[in-house]
């Protein structure tokens, strides 16, 4: 998959997928990689007939780099419902005063992404009962998430109209305008803008995940999550409760850290110098994709250690009443498949239930058509 440089098309990758869309070579039905003619034969399809200019059609476009970033786009919009979600957990479960999110704060911010994402926080807070002994200025964790969410809404929103005008264009070269008596040469396969715009995502999903991880820590910290045990151990000193989930947690931010280095800018001639700058949209893209897989892995790892802070805390018990609905109604759904963690046990599996509950939470408003056709509408 990283045999394209975004320029004059996603040449290999899509020849790989032609060949296989004709029969031969492999192909992957349901994760299963079998040879293309059989797997074409187990979908129900016919092997593509090519003429005339077909072959050079399907392979000289960048498809590959705008459908990569299109399914970035989608996981990522996902997971910025799940930072809104497990965000007004944090606060809730915290007893953090939703002070921060005040409108008026956030109209004088003059960011119409800020406003949207404190509304949304405060909707999911409403009911919240504030501790008495929480500081009058929270962390920038909890503090600063209208700011830095909607920052990243407004990345996504742009990253999203980009790579919509990529996916309604013609990527390929020549184009052929009959009714002009016109065949023109240019350079529609260069895929700068979805490269540009892939390379924000990989930079948005690794802000929010930096957002998770210091939530994470917050939460853990005896210090600063309101006198819960260190690392949410039931049994401190005996247990280890989720602190190999924060190691885990901490390593993945600095993967994806690395990984935010743009692709976008680090062109190298190629093609005998024909192709001498080239925007590597693919590279770009695939990058994204991975970005926002670890980033969805993040917020499973945040959605344990919240259950199990709720547990810890005796969120769930009749004597207390004070809590969001909104937010007792998450962790209650993620406390439906994920157990206390009494005694210590291995976490992966919890933490993939847990990212699939967010999934299945996410606001189906969230998905890639609503968000790019409606963002500029969505105005306070």
């Amino acid at each position: 998959m990283y045999g394209s440089v975004g320029a004059s098309g996603d040449l290999i990758p899509l020849a790989y997928a032609t060949r296989a869309r004709r029969g031969e070579g492999y192909a992957y039905l349901r994760g299963e990689r079998l040879p293309a003619g059989v797997a074409l034969q187990r979908a129900g399809l016919s092997p593509l007939e090519l003429d005339g200019r077909d072959a050079l059609a399907l392979v000289n476009g960048t498809s590959v780099t705008a459908a990569a970033a299109a399914l970035a786009l989608a996981r990522l919009l996902r997971s910025y419902d799940s930072a809104l979600t497990l965000s007004a957990c944090l606060a809730d479960l915290l007893g953090a005063a939703p002070a921060f999110l005040a409108p008026q704060l956030l109209r004088a911010f003059g960011h119409p992404g800020a406003v949207r994402a404190a509304a949304a926080l405060l909707e999911r807070l409403e009911g919240t009962v504030p501790a008495p002994d929480r500081p009058l200025q929270e962390p920038y964790s909890i503090r600063c998430t209208p700011q830095l969410l909607g920052a990243a809404e407004a990345s996504l929103g742009h990253a999203g109209r980009v790579i919509a005008d990529d996916l309604g264009g013609i990527s390929d070269n020549p184009l052929f305008f009959a009714e002009d008596d016109l065949v023109a040469h240019g350079g529609n396969f260069f895929g700068q803008p979805v490269a540009f715009a892939a390379d924000l995502l990989s930079i948005t999903a690794t802000q929010l995940g930096n957002l998770a991880e210091r939530q994470l820590d917050l939460l853990v910290e005896p210090h600063r999550n309101g006198g819960l045990p260190p690392m949410l151990a039931a049994g401190p000193g005996r247990q280890h409760g989720v602190q190999g989930v924060q190691l885990a947690a901490t390593a993945t931010v600095a993967a994806m850290r690395r990984d935010a280095v743009p692709a976008s800018v680090q062109s190298l001639p190629t093609n005998g110098h024909n192709q001498d700058v080239v925007p590597f949209g693919t590279q770009a893209a695939l990058t994204a994709m991975a970005q926002a897989e670890r980033l969805r892995w993040l917020h499973g790892s945040l959605a344990v250690a919240l259950r199990q802070g709720a547990h810890l805390s005796g969120i769930h018990s009749t004597q207390r009443r004070a809590g969001a609905p909104r937010c007792l109604a998450v962790l209650e759904r993620i406390s439906a498949v994920v157990a206390p963690v009494d005694p210590d046990r291995p976490l992966d599996a919890d933490i993939r239930r847990a990212a699939e509950v967010l999934d299945e939470l996410a606001d189906p408003g969230a998905d890639f058509d609503a968000f790019t056709c409606h963002h500029e509408e969505r105005q306070p």
